[in-house]
């Protein structure tokens, strides 16, 4: 296997591509035709802050709701710090499998294998490459995770809409990220994350339409090291 190399802009857009939620209230409606202002969310209100014991509990919820679901197939939408707008598909399959495929005219592929992470220009037909446990993606593709003992996390927050954790994880690629994951307060269905990178940037990933019972294509997860390199 050829040695692992990730260039800097690409660990920017494999930490957006596998980042966290919008924490500020409740999930963003992305409008149609475009992306949300770039001053959005500085002028959302926080939300209310919740007790120890209500944080906790949270948590635990979401445990229970990551550890229920070893499968996931859905449509994402991805708005970048700069309010580029990209669309395509995401499959998961636990632990380490993950294959995001975004939809034309994008031609970037994100694809986990379980130990590898690429991503993937199918127009220039390169791949840079980074060990899974490197990105953001170790926390949202274990087998079994514990929030509060596998991170660690800043904040938690709800409204009647949103339930909000706030992680941090100091060993990705380039630097601490801050990962804000949102819940809906009642199913504990994962809705939307949101990056922060090292230096600050915010990206926005959106999802909709999940299947937690359909079974994605093994190949989906397959890294060609030998066609990229």
């Amino acid at each position: 296997m050829p040695s692992l190399r990730l260039t800097m802009p690409a660990v920017f857009l494999l930490m957006a591509a596998t980042g966290a939620a919008f924490a500020q209230g409740a999930p963003m409606q992305l409008p149609k035709g475009g992306a949300p202002a770039a001053n959005a969310i500085s002028k959302v209100v926080p939300p209310p802050k919740v007790s120890t014991q209500d944080g906790a509990a949270a948590i635990q919820k979401a445990n229970v709701w990551f550890n229920a679901n070893a499968t996931m197939v859905g449509d994402f939408v991805q708005i970048a710090a700069d309010g580029k707008r990209t669309e395509g598909k995401l499959y998961v399959q636990k632990p380490g499998r993950l294959r995001f495929q975004y939809a034309s005219p994008a031609t970037i592929d994100i694809i986990a294998d379980g130990t590898s992470v690429a991503i993937r220009d199918r127009k220039l037909a390169t791949q840079d490459l980074a060990y899974l446990w490197q990105t953001p993606l170790k926390f949202l593709l274990k087998e079994k995770i514990d929030i509060s003992r596998d991170t660690k996390v800043m904040d938690v927050s709800t409204t009647p809409t949103a339930t909000t954790i706030v992680i941090e994880d100091k060993a990705t690629l380039g630097g601490t990220s801050r990962i804000k994951l949102v819940f809906d307060p009642q199913t504990y269905v994962l809705k939307q994350w949101m990056v922060t990178d090292p230096q600050g940037y915010d990206t926005l990933v959106s999802l909709f339409n999940l299947d937690f019972r359909q079974k994605p294509d093994p190949e989906l997860f397959h890294i060609n090291m030998e066609k990229f390199n």
